[in-house]
């Protein structure tokens, strides 16, 4: 995956850009699924021209500033159930304290941006997983 020599970027954020293939618009990312075991992304539930749902993986997605990039439309792939049956969704992740991920170029999930004690903190993952439902990072 390219980053366009970016550092981390905010999830929400990436899920606002559109998905192109040489500058042609195939749809947009609604959804990224994380490993289920640890905070890593694995890649993007897109909404495709075709109001198909289809899955990107996120080694195989160039992130440029204004726009997700691919090299060929042969990487969105169907079966979006299989890949959503095994890692947990951003957008339910989201419901909770939860306000945002700064990913990694490489998709490792730096820091969580939670609401704690009515503040916005920017959090390690260090001691909480994907699995364990609601952030609630130790207090320090």
């Amino acid at each position: 995956m390219n980053d366009g020599g970016m550092g981390s970027r905010s999830a929400t954020e990436l899920l606002q850009l559109p998905l192109q293939l040489g500058g042609i618009r195939l749809g947009r990312p609604i959804d990224l699924l994380l490993d289920a075991g640890e905070w890593r992304a694995l890649g993007f539930v897109v909404l495709c021209g075709d109001e198909a749902r289809r899955f990107l993986v996120f080694a195989a997605a160039d992130l440029q500033e204004d726009a997700i990039e691919v090299r060929s439309a042969l990487l969105l792939l169907d079966d979006v159930e299989f890949y959503a049956g095994r890692s947990r969704s951003l957008r339910e992740l989201l419901r909770g304290e939860l306000l945002d991920l700064r990913l990694a170029p490489d998709g490792r999930v730096e820091s969580l941006l939670v609401e704690q004690d009515d503040a916005v903190r920017d959090v390690t993952p260090a001691g909480t997983t994907v699995e364990s439902g609601p952030v609630s990072p130790a207090r320090g």
